[in-house]
């Protein structure tokens, strides 16, 4: 390890090592060409030369105390989740029909996203389908760290998606459908999604959602039957008139479609945190003592509402403001940099309103030159089992990945 370091640099926990260790650098140049070498997707150097800001200038440090309580906050959650009251309260907000069909299915590929701070991770969300995992993988190869385990849950996870369906057999055909998925900034993680899918055998397709048609009880991409629908689409609900055949199909269970919009309600609606953060209602509901002290972990949220608005503008500052069903940080705002006309959006348009907790930091050197820069650690799970860990590094208001010397970063866990 190649340490570059502030003078007595108090590093005593991962926060600090973060803040002050300008270490591990990454070197494009190296990554892509291992990235190239490894793929066999012809357009995969064309694409990652148009993406300047996917990979970060550094590796993320983790302590292992922190692994330990993400994990734990994790299962506390999945477990309030699969209770009967939480879903029923779920669904009675939500039109429940197409909940009904496939409901022991999991969800592949869940992102649950946290801040680091001085008394431990907490919780800023829960997304659906989140993007990222394959070429964070990939750029781990592509560091020597070859990650077969992540590899094998992978592969697993279609396999348990499968029978969780209710199917016979092993899944053959996998489309990978997204909304024109060459024009998504994620198209490279989609391609490397394939190119490990088809080295475990399946047969793999990467499609726009409009060239599905049903046919009888089956889901066709041409002359092919489609099994499992890998679902990278951001309309969660399936409610477009463009998403039609594919909630059809669904509804239909001519296919295993996985996120689905029965995910996206349990899971990534982010009115759902005002619940789980909610103690004297976990209470009422029966949720154990055990399970609600470490819920207590996830920052407050509460649903703007008319009765609420005027304490939440006199006290914005404390808070950062969500949409309902957003994702990918749009149209979210830090309280303290709000004006009184996009207050006036978030009282009409479904905001949650989250306590705000500072991200930490990450020194970096770029282009020669030192500076610290924002970043947030992304756990991808399955039916609550820890598949990758990942950090998002930029600077801004919300992650994103234009920052110089940011974007996906692995992550190195650590013992204090």
């Amino acid at each position: 390890m190649s340490l570059s370091c502030s003078p007595t640099p108090p590093f005593d926990t991962s926060l600090s090592l973060n803040q002050y260790c300008y270490c591990l650098p990454i070197e494009r140049v190296e990554i892509e060409r291992g990235i190239i070498s490894a793929s066999p997707t012809p357009t995969m150097a064309s694409q990652l030369s148009t993406r300047e800001n996917y990979f970060a200038s550094t590796a993320v440090f983790v302590s292992t105390q922190d692994v330990f309580s993400m994990k734990a906050q994790i299962k506390a959650i999945e477990d309030t989740i699969n209770t009967d009251i939480y879903q029923q309260v779920i669904f009675a907000r939500n039109n429940p029909s197409h909940f009904l069909v496939q409901s022991k299915t999991k969800g592949m590929f869940m992102g649950y996203d946290f801040h680091m701070t001085p008394n431990g991770p907490r919780l800023i969300e829960i997304n659906t389908n989140a993007g990222g995992a394959f070429i964070v993988n990939a750029l781990e190869n592509a560091r020597g760290n070859t990650n077969t385990k992540a590899r094998d849950l992978i592969t697993q996870m279609f396999l348990s998606e499968w029978k969780a369906a209710e199917r016979l057999g092993v899944p053959k055909t996998i489309a990978i459908v997204d909304e024109n998925p060459k024009e998504q900034f994620h198209y490279p993680d989609m391609c490397l999604a394939a190119d490990m899918l088809r080295e475990q055998g399946f047969k793999v397709f990467i499609t726009d959602v409009n060239a599905l048609t049903l046919q009888g009880n089956k889901l066709y991409l041409g002359e092919h039957i489609i099994d499992i629908v890998y679902n990278r689409l951001t309309d969660f609900t399936l409610s477009e008139p463009k998403n039609k055949t594919l909630r059809q199909a669904l509804e239909n269970n001519a296919v295993v479609v996985s996120p689905s919009p029965r995910h996206h309600a349990l899971y990534a609606d982010k009115r759902n945190l005002t619940l789980l953060s909610d103690m004297d209602l976990l209470s009422h509901w029966g949720i154990s003592k055990s399970v609600r002290d470490i819920l207590s972990l996830i920052p407050n949220t509460i649903v703007v509402t008319s009765e609420n608005t005027e304490y939440l503008w006199k006290n914005r500052r404390q808070y950062f403001f969500k949409p309902h069903s957003g994702f990918g940080s749009r149209a979210t705002y830090r309280g303290a940099k709000l004006t009184s006309k996009v207050w006036r959006h978030i009282n009409a348009n479904g905001y949650i309103a989250q306590k705000f907790i500072a991200p930490p930091l990450r020194a970096i050197t770029y282009d020669g030159e030192k500076t610290e820069l924002k970043f947030d650690l992304r756990v991808y799970t399955y039916d609550g089992t820890p598949i990758l860990y990942a950090a998002r590094i930029y600077q801004g208001q919300t992650t994103n990945l234009r920052t110089k010397g940011g974007g996906l970063a692995p992550v190195i866990e650590v013992s204090f």
